[in-house]
């Protein structure tokens, strides 16, 4: 059986722990591999080892810094077809989306390409009398991110191409579950030129998340996960004074007004509902028919769900492959038939779906649930599969009402020909990521990502301008050079300009 290690110091590394954890083969439902997990002293040895790393690399130049980056993203280009096999094989989802993450990733590369610029500081001349004032920004240290299973390559990229462009070193802790392709991205780092500890791969569970999280020698954390862990990751990391980006769960609200071309709309909520198994954070699985909209919206929706293509993600025919884990399955499938007895209306139903040749994967087919109403553990939880709730509002303004009340305000979108009622909705809904006839609105990656509510806890978002400001923080210095000293200039009043 395949043993996946961990990544120390340019090399794959054993570690002390011997615990491990299954990998397995979503669309066949049978392990291929098995992935160390780390101790404490383990993580505490990877962030001795990046502390070290960090002395240099936080005093590289600019150009070297660049050079490296460019390296890598030619590097990861180059290597999409594998890397997209590693998550289909792990993960589930099929090789298209696969390799359409790896380009949103790769973005965020090419953002911080450009950290010359981006860390450009301010200057003041003549503040006061031959004296002036400049900021620059300056590398936290080493610091780490926690990721999900859904996206192992482009979540990860969210942060670490931008953290070490800024000078900091960084422990990344994936996802046990699909840790392979955090494993290559290593190797990329290191053929790119990428000094030796300065990205390093620790795999674990709860024992490693908490050493992390404790550790001195780690200054921040980035995480990407559900809302309860987030909530945790936030309140441990903060307590022993760490800066924290902690992004949680989601519940993406989609309103369709009677206006809108309800072809387009529901092509587009099914796919943004289906894609990926709807393992996704920005994944539409609230669809809120407005008025006269609703039988339209239903009808549309169940007959397109019919026709989605589930099967292996390796066969370039699917659309869409497995939930990533047997009790994902089995969680989605009881959250279905809770709705159902709750009062849901049941157009398309998923639950039975059967792949010949993989009747043993753990496969959930697209689901539609109509009439749903804001009390159904269908709305209330984050489903995290191919399922779409139906509700009903009779205007827009109770449909913004509806999404306000909600929890959760990570993304959102609104189908409709009007700029009226567009420009309403993108005013009045509370939450931070928004799609006008666009369904899954992930901003580009000179943006920043990021929700509202219980949707984020820390007062950053991830990459764009908000990740360089997270990944660094600021000195401020005023300087005056005498031509000769007069220490009768000196005042034990506060200092003003003069």
């Amino acid at each position: 059986m395949k043993t996946i290690k961990h990544w120390l110091n340019g090399e794959i590394w054993e570690g002390t722990s011997t615990r491990t954890s299954t990998v397995f083969n979503p669309a066949l439902g049978t392990q291929q591999a098995e992935v160390l997990l780390a101790s404490k002293a383990d993580v505490d040895t990877v962030a001795a080892a990046s502390r070290d790393a960090y002395e240099l690399w936080s005093q590289s130049s600019l150009s070297q810094r660049t050079k490296v980056l460019f390296a890598f993203r030619e590097l990861v280009n180059g290597h999409i077809d594998e890397l997209a096999e590693l998550i289909t094989d792990e993960h589930g989802k099929v090789l298209s989306d696969a390799a359409g993450e790896i380009q949103r990733g790769l973005e965020v590369v090419e953002f911080a390409c450009g950290i010359p610029t981006l860390l450009k500081g301010d200057y003041s001349d003549q503040v006061s009398t031959n004296v002036d004032t400049y900021s620059f920004r300056e590398p936290l240290g080493v610091v780490s991110g926690i990721t999900p299973f859904n996206f192992p390559v482009m979540v990860p990229m969210w942060m670490h191409p931008v953290a070490i462009a800024c000078g900091n070193s960084f422990v990344l802790k994936p996802s046990e579950r699909d840790p392979s392709a955090s494993m290559l991205i290593a190797e990329l780092w290191k053929r790119a030129g990428l000094p030796d500890g300065v990205f390093n791969v620790v795999h674990g569970d709860k024992e490693a998340v908490d050493a992390i999280l404790d550790s001195p020698d780690i200054a921040a954390v980035s995480f990407v996960g559900s809302t309860p862990i987030a909530r945790y990751i936030h309140e441990r990391a903060s307590a022993t004074g760490k800066r924290v980006q902690a992004l949680g769960g989601a519940k993406n609200h989609a309103i369709v007004l009677p206006d809108a071309d309800i072809d387009f709309a529901a092509k587009h909520l099914v796919a943004a509902a289906f894609g990926s198994a709807g393992e996704r954070c920005m994944a539409i699985s609230a669809a809120v028919a407005v008025g006269s909209a609703g039988d339209s919206v239903v009808e549309a929706v169940t007959a397109l769900a019919a026709d989605v293509k589930v099967g292996s993600g390796r066969d370039t025919d699917n659309e869409m492959g497995p939930v990533v884990t047997a009790a994902a399955r089995d969680r989605i499938v009881g959250l279905i038939s809770t709705g159902e007895r709750q009062g849901a209306k049941l157009t398309a139903d998923g639950r039975e779906v059967v792949i010949p040749g993989y009747e043993s994967g753990y496969f959930v087919g697209p689901t539609v649930l109509d009439n749903v109403t804001t009390d159904m553990d269908v709305y209330r939880e984050e489903i995290f599969g191919p399922v779409l709730a139906v509700l009903r509002a009779e205007t827009v303004d109770e449909a913004i009402a509806l999404i306000n009340a909600n929890p959760y305000g990570n993304g959102t979108a609104i189908f409709t020909s009007s700029g009226s009622a567009a420009r309403k909705f993108q005013r009045g809904v509370k939450v931070g990521m928004i799609g006008i006839n666009v369904p899954v609105p992930v901003p580009m990656a000179y943006y920043s990502f990021g929700g509202w509510k219980d949707s984020l806890f820390g007062d950053k978002h991830v990459h764009g301008p908000e990740g360089v400001s997270f990944y660094t923080r600021a000195k401020v210095v005023t300087a005056r050079w005498p031509e000769e000293h007069h220490a009768a200039d000196a005042s034990y009043h506060f200092p003003t300009s003069k």
